[in-house]
């Protein structure tokens, strides 16, 4: 029964790696998604083979996990996906933090198979788990709204950090080479508290970088985990994860032109930028951008969280469909770091059914954006202002963005004139070329295909 076992494990682990693979393009990623689910599938129902396990609590947890699970399948919006997101990522981190908790009460001095090796993968286990389930909490508080957004500093906040974080050290250190309940406690109450200090300092448009991160993070805890409980495709599927995780990560930090440690000890988000913007926002009407709109020849449409919050995936959709029917060129620029946490907009344009080959990177729409008769911004704000790449003083200073005042004419749809996520006005709505259509994003779509189909 063993050997089966760990061969469904390599089978397992193949089809995490063969998923996670499809996972890269966007015309795969549900067939991928669907071959990890069989993965995981296999190595629970052949974990559940092993004799001494006790099926009431198993059963149970079946029941409860699978209810909650598909409740938040069905409730929660399309805009409510960052915050459930981050807090799958911190129960993860909690089920490690258990799994070594549970480890150290069946045998307290780890006198068993990997003696003080298990130990220190436990002490591994609970301090990234401990750190990705705090950190994820205020991640969802941020997200959500429940706390404000922008980063929270105050005096000495990095010593204070690195203190607790040597503290860690040296009481793992302790745990390790004499193990008590009164160390594992402290433990676990000084990697909760460093995963609150972690997140706390950290704001406006970095959230996706931290979602992505915390991610990571949960796949490493569950490696430990894995280690600890001796558990060969819990071990692989916390690799792939954290590896995946992090790559994203780092992909992401390119994408904003900032390093890991910036994100994470810059304190992003806490300066109150003063800008000073010549000139005023104008506004246009939907019956006047629809002249507009059936004159042009080429339209890119870039999409933000605001589309999120008003839920204007599938209208996008349908404007696109009757400016192609028009004539016209469509894409959907696509920023790494739009909405608020990856791939939120390609998630929301996919759900929507708009064809793969329209959705365009940065890279490859930002040097024919002067030949773009039309740019329709859809909530989106930070990633298209224009201060990231002409104000040297200004807090995303640096970041690529999709340079959408290039463009002949700019629409951009907005609730108000209030500023990012980030906090910083955008200074797009002031160039002679763009025009604002105030009001929800959903009803001024709706509006516009109207006059097209009439």
């Amino acid at each position: 029964m063993e050997q089966f076992i760990n061969f469904a494990y390599i089978i397992a682990a193949v089809l995490f790696i063969f998923g996670i693979k499809m996972l890269g393009s966007a015309g795969t990623a549900r067939r991928g998604n669907l071959i990890s689910s069989i993965g995981m599938l296999l190595a629970v129902v052949v974990t559940l083979m092993k004799g001494g396990l006790d099926y009431t609590w198993i059963i149970a947890g079946l029941i409860i996990g699978s209810a909650i699970g598909g409740l938040c399948a069905k409730k929660v919006q399309m805009t409510g996906m960052p915050e459930l997101v981050a807090l799958f990522n911190g129960f993860g981190g909690l089920a490690s933090v258990l799994v070594g908790w549970a480890e150290f009460a069946k045998d307290p001095t780890f006198s068993g198979d990997g003696g003080k090796i298990v130990g220190v993968a436990v002490v591994l286990a609970i301090l990234i788990g401990a750190i990705t389930f705090t950190g994820s909490l205020v991640a969802y508080l941020k997200l959500s709204g429940k706390i404000g957004g922008a980063a929270t500093v105050f005096p000495m906040q990095k010593i204070v950090n690195a203190g607790v974080l040597l503290s860690i050290v040296v009481i793992g250190i302790l745990f390790v080479i004499s193990p008590s309940a009164g160390l594992l406690y402290f433990l676990i109450a000084l990697s909760c508290v460093l995963g609150v200090l972690g997140v706390i300092p950290i704001g406006g448009g970095d959230m996706p970088v931290v979602i992505s991160f915390l991610n990571s993070c949960s796949g490493l805890a569950a490696s430990a985990a894995g280690f600890v409980i001796f558990n060969n495709v819990l071990i692989v599927a916390g690799c792939l994860v954290g590896a995946s995780g992090l790559i994203l990560t780092v992909i992401m930090c390119k994408a904003m032109n900032r390093t890991l440690a910036n994100v994470f000890f810059g304190g992003f988000g806490a300066i109150g930028a003063k800008q000073d913007i010549e000139g005023e926002m104008k506004a246009i009407s939907t019956e006047d951008a629809f002249y507009v709109l059936e004159a042009a020849q080429s339209v890119v449409i870039v999409p933000g969280y605001g589309m999120a919050v008003a839920q204007a995936q599938h209208v996008t959709r349908e404007l696109g469909e009757v400016l192609e029917s028009n004539g016209t060129e469509v894409r959907y620029a696509i920023h790494p770091v739009a909405g608020r946490m990856p791939g939120h907009m390609n998630v929301l344009l996919a759900e929507a059914d708009v064809p793969y080959e329209q959705l365009c990177e940065m890279d490859d729409v930002n040097p024919t954006m002067e030949t773009v008769d039309v740019a329709i911004v859809v909530g989106a704000n930070d990633v298209v202002n224009p201060a990231a790449l002409e104000d040297e003083g200004c807090a995303i200073y640096g970041m690529p963005i999709i340079n959408v005042h290039q463009a002949r004419t700019v629409f951009a749809l907005k609730r108000g004139q209030g500023a990012g996520f980030s906090g910083l006005v955008n200074t797009l709505f002031f160039r002679e070329n763009c025009r604002m259509i105030y009001g929800d994003a959903k009803e001024t779509l709706t509006n516009l295909v109207a006059q097209f189909k009439e």
